[in-house]
């Protein structure tokens, strides 16, 4: 098990956690050709804004990520605060993330 602190349902934890940023950082794609092909055709500086903040946000969303999905890769076990307690936390603004997303990608579209 690799998050006992959770209970028996640690593992499904850090599993839907990691799909949900996986999910994000594909809408991030989305929102990203989408503000590309925008600028393209407009060439405006909101653009472009839009560009950076699509750019930063896909960093961010990468890197959460990857942290979240470490203790499926390496067997190690995690001890303290400051590296298994964000977890939780991490899991829940990601949920927040991919509707908020999800909404932005859809208004983009239309």
């Amino acid at each position: 098990m690799v998050l006992a602190e959770y209970g028996p349902f640690g593992d499904v934890v850090i599993f839907v956690a990691v799909a949900i940023g996986i999910a994000n950082v594909c809408l991030l794609l989305g929102l990203l050709y989408s503000y590309w092909e925008t600028y393209r055709q407009v060439k405006s500086k909101f653009t472009i804004g839009l560009l950076y903040f699509s750019t930063f946000l896909l960093f961010q969303n990468i890197v959460a990520t990857i942290f979240l999905a470490l203790p499926l890769f390496i067997p190690i076990e995690f001890h303290g605060s400051e590296i298994s307690g964000p977890r939780l936390p991490l899991f829940l603004i990601n949920i927040v993330q991919l509707i908020a997303l999800s909404i932005l990608l859809k208004i983009t579209r239309e």
